[in-house]
């Protein structure tokens, strides 16, 4: 019997993940990419919450990005607002609406039990291994890392104070989390 390689194993827990994803969105009324696009609203930061980061963070045209969050701005989770600097720009983030169905998107979650089920010592050895195999496939085909502020080549801390080197901005603990388009892997650093 031909054992799976690495690859197959990640297609399969992935097409399982969408599988649960696709039940969990129907029950809210939502597309998948939809219910997507919430999440990943929830996660980016300001320098990533435009039209054109969250169709290059799926791999999706302006077009079809551009009917989902005209649905979504209808059923009344989103909205748009006009950058300060640049009226053409328009960031995106979640309504009242949109932070209360992302609470009960949460809610279906299938990784908790999952999570519980792996010894720790074992999930973080997995979680690194994964982590490496998506820095790898996103460097092999020159795509955006759109990793979180802290693991960026730009990020600085000096006595608990967070920057953005790139942007010139001061973050906050908070936004130091957050995914940014931005960002660029510091190799040789596992921060």
């Amino acid at each position: 019997m031909q054992e799976l390689n690495t690859f197959k194993l990640i297609d399969r827990i992935s097409t399982l993940v969408r599988s649960e994803e696709r039940k969990k969105y129907t029950s809210l009324g939502l597309q998948p990419i939809q219910g997507q696009i919430i999440d990943y609203l929830a996660q980016c930061n300001n320098m990533s919450d435009t039209p054109a980061a969250v169709a290059e963070y799926f791999g999706l045209t302006k077009g079809t990005v551009s009917q989902s969050l005209q649905v979504l701005e209808r059923k009344g989770y989103i909205e748009k607002k006009p950058n300060d600097q640049d009226r053409r720009i328009l960031h995106l983030r979640l309504s009242a609406a949109g932070e209360s169905v992302l609470k009960e998107m949460q809610s279906y979650d299938i990784y908790p039990a999952a999570e519980q089920a792996i010894p720790k010592e074992q999930f973080d050895a997995l979680n690194q291994a994964l982590l490496s195999t998506l820095l790898a496939l996103q460097k092999s085909n020159n795509l955006k890392s759109f990793g979180v502020c802290y693991t960026c080549y730009y990020f600085s801390e000096l006595d608990q104070h967070y920057h953005c080197d790139l942007m010139q901005q001061p973050l906050n603990q908070q936004e130091a989390l957050k995914i940014c388009r931005e960002h660029v892997l510091f190799e040789g650093n596992n921060r």
